[in-house]
């Protein structure tokens, strides 16, 4: 698993520069106002944010992208060192950035027959 640190690049200043964090309170506030069909966090299934399969999180991702929170939602996640899950379209653990989710154990050598 690679963890890396997040470089803005959407012209946003880092947290470390930022006035002050943003809290789940305000990213609450900020995303009522906007139409809950633009939100893909509330019309998917909300577990897909906190999936096991490399696969849901690559899916989860992906439709982040679009979202018009997505900014103020990554902001607060690494402010907040969120433990696990995709927020604002890149996926923590432990608190920090990785890349991609790898599936748990190793490959096997030979396909099993189904």
């Amino acid at each position: 698993m690679t963890i890396s640190e997040l470089v803005r690049t959407d012209g946003a200043l880092p947290m470390t520069e930022s006035f002050e964090a943003v809290s789940l309170g305000q990213l609450h506030d900020q995303a009522s106002q906007v139409d809950d069909e633009l939100l893909p966090c509330r019309v998917n299934n909300p577990e897909l944010w906190f999936a096991e399969s490399p696969v849901d999180v690559e899916s989860a991702k992906a439709l982040c992208q679009e979202c018009p929170v997505r900014s103020l939602c990554l902001d607060g996640a690494l402010e907040r060192r969120e433990p696990w899950g995709v927020w604002g379209g890149q996926l923590f653990l432990q608190g920090v950035v990785i890349a991609r989710k790898r599936p748990r154990g190793r490959p096997r050598k030979n396909e099993v027959a189904a």
